[in-house]
């Protein structure tokens, strides 16, 4: 159930934000919404901004010529005087995962022709401002995870790392745990070697992997020996890709507070960093160091907001900062059918001092979505592969 509700809050409010970034810049540079959905089809909870009010709409099954068909089984107006209507439909839908944003004037998944150049379509504005609302959701989905990476560095404050080798968690399932290792445990030898900081602990089983070792260990006023086999983890040192050992053992820290100029800075270097991440795993795939299998996708995210969700709301909240800036990078790629793909076509129409006709952005599209469906294909069968496996 955790896991159910964690990635409900994390890519319902991940996809939502990104779709509000579109919605808000599209109505400030004048193009019809005519939609904004908070979840995916089919529809529950309708608004529709008309001439003097609004038009509330409940849907569910009803009985229409002897079958049953998902409409509105309420309907109201209600007034608010001699206001105009945008004839936006706002919308709260049944799957709770994400949301979108139908608007007038341009050809997305749906993949609708239906464009005729007028005044509140996108494709009437000028290249800025088309620009502008296609790259909104990716900006709104940077000030995302900036916004919460700032927050949960002011509410956490700045780790700072004890350098005594004295254990100070065990991680569940890990040689260490099954070892009968201890919170408190100092660590004085590994292997007749004197241990004197945590990065001599660090040193020494790091270069171990998968094998014996023998700690001396202080508990209160005992010294003894525990002869422990390594497991091994896989690290990403100076973009290579390394197997270093682990037994489970985590050192002490203690967090330092900070104001909230500290705090901003952080958040910033945070939202820096994950880019960074981003782009050296993708160096990674480029040079072999890592595989399309290393790739995770809906399932994996799913995984690991459960796992956050366990660990903690600061867990959460930082899991789906960096998850925001996964979304905000893969959206402004060049790839026709999403955000970058269609930045990519305004750029093109402004070198050739034309518009693209309908045809030919269509096809364009339709290659773009063939890829898209093609990569989401591969990274969830990996999914369900690692799932299993």
């Amino acid at each position: 159930m955790t896991t159910l509700w964690a990635t409900i809050i994390v890519i319902g409010v991940l996809v939502t934000v990104h779709e509000l970034g579109h919605f808000l810049a599209a109505r400030s540079v004048g193009v019809r919404v005519d939609r904004f959905s908070i979840g995916f089809p089919p529809r529950l909870i309708t608004f529709t901004s008309i001439d003097g009010g609004w038009l509330f709409r409940f849907y569910f099954y009803m009985r229409n010529e002897n079958k049953l068909t998902w409409s509105p089984i309420i309907e109201k107006t209600i007034g608010k005087g001699n206001r105009k209507g945008s004839k936006t439909e706002y919308c709260l839908a049944i799957v709770p995962l994400g949301g979108y944003v139908k608007m007038a004037g341009i050809i997305d998944e749906s993949l609708d022709e239906n464009i005729t150049y007028a005044e509140d379509e996108l494709m009437s504005k000028s290249s800025l401002q088309q620009a502008w609302v296609m790259s909104a959701g990716v900006i709104m989905n940077i000030l995302l995870a900036f916004v919460l990476f700032t927050g949960v560095a002011k509410y956490m404050g700045i780790p700072e790392l004890s350098d005594e080798p004295v254990i100070a968690q065990l991680v569940p399932g890990m040689p260490a745990e099954a070892n009968d290792l201890q919170v408190g445990d100092i660590i004085l030898e590994i292997d007749n070697e004197t241990i004197d900081t945590w990065t001599d602990i660090s040193t020494r089983i790091h270069t171990k992997p998968n094998a014996p070792i023998i700690l001396k260990i202080k508990r209160d006023t005992e010294v003894f020996d525990i002869a422990i086999n390594t497991e091994y983890q896989i690290a990403v040192i100076e973009g290579k890709v390394d197997t270093l050992g682990a037994i489970g053992i985590i050192q002490n820290y203690s967090y330092r507070p900070i104001g909230f100029a500290e705090a901003i800075k952080t958040g910033s270097i945070a939202t820096a960093n994950s880019f960074g991440m981003i782009i050296m795993s993708l160096a990674m795939l480029t040079s072999g160091d890592a595989s399309i299998k290393d790739i995770g996708g809906p399932i994996m995210i799913a995984q690991l907001a459960g796992e956050t969700a366990r660990a903690g709301w600061t867990a959460l909240l930082t899991f789906m900062a960096l998850i925001s800036c996964n979304l905000a990078f893969i959206n402004i790629l060049p790839i026709p059918g999403l955000d970058g793909g269609h930045i990519l076509i305004i750029v093109i129409e402004g070198l050739l001092r034309r518009k693209l006709t309908i045809k030919t952005r269509m096809v364009i599209q339709q290659v773009g979505m063939a890829f898209l469906l093609l990569l989401v294909a591969t990274v969830m069968v990996t999914d369900i592969g690692r799932l299993f496996g």
